[in-house]
């Protein structure tokens, strides 16, 4: 597993919802946080690891052993407040930054890995931080909100890893589009399809 970077196709999948929870899915949620951790980042979601499910990953402290993980899965959010503007990044497009626009305070409503329902009242970084990965889940990245002026800074840098993208698949060493699709249907299949009920 590893961060793929933009503009691989998984980060504009929109993440299917998860319908089952497992060892393997565990193991990868741990991984997840791991792989943030070595990124010094401080949020991570599915698609970030080429995995289409609605899932992400947060620990405000950015280091293991200190902070709060949190894992979540099939959030929403609701009741957006307030307007705060604060620079974001994002592990999937290395050294871009820029000024990002949203609300101050949202509603989280989740599932954490034992089936547990979460429902959260969030403000500050958090919030930010929450919104920036369920953003992810629904194929939107923090670029596609900023304004035409913040867009014209980034666009240098966007170019620059979309080059390296293009490199990666003219050596064959990107995923081609029916690779990609064999293997998300293959985990929306073990994940996000609701069991069979059995009658007799």
């Amino acid at each position: 597993m590893q961060i793929i970077h933009y503009p691989h196709p998984t980060l504009r999948r929109v993440s299917q919802p998860v319908r089952r929870v497992d060892a393997q899915l565990r193991a990868i949620a741990a991984e997840m946080l791991e792989l943030m951790y070595a990124a010094q980042g401080v949020g991570l979601a599915a698609n970030q690891v080429d995995l289409p499910l609605r899932l992400f990953v947060v620990n405000l402290a950015g280091k293991a052993g200190e902070g709060e993980e949190l894992v979540f899965l099939n959030p929403v959010l609701r009741h957006p407040k307030g307007t705060s503007e604060r620079e974001e990044g994002c592990l999937s497009m290395p050294a871009i930054y820029a000024d990002v626009k949203r609300p101050e305070r949202i509603t989280l409503q989740a599932y954490d890995l034992a089936g547990n329902e979460v429902n959260l009242q969030l403000s500050g970084m958090l919030a930010r931080v929450v919104q920036h990965e369920v953003d992810h889940l629904d194929g939107v990245l923090f670029i596609d909100r900023l304004s035409a002026t913040g867009a014209m800074t980034v666009r240098e840098g966007l170019e620059e890893l979309e080059r390296a993208f293009s490199a990666l698949a003219e050596r064959g060493e990107a995923p081609g589009s029916a690779e990609l699709a064999a293997r998300w249907a293959e985990l929306e299949q073990r994940y996000c399809r609701r069991p069979r009920q059995e009658t007799g």
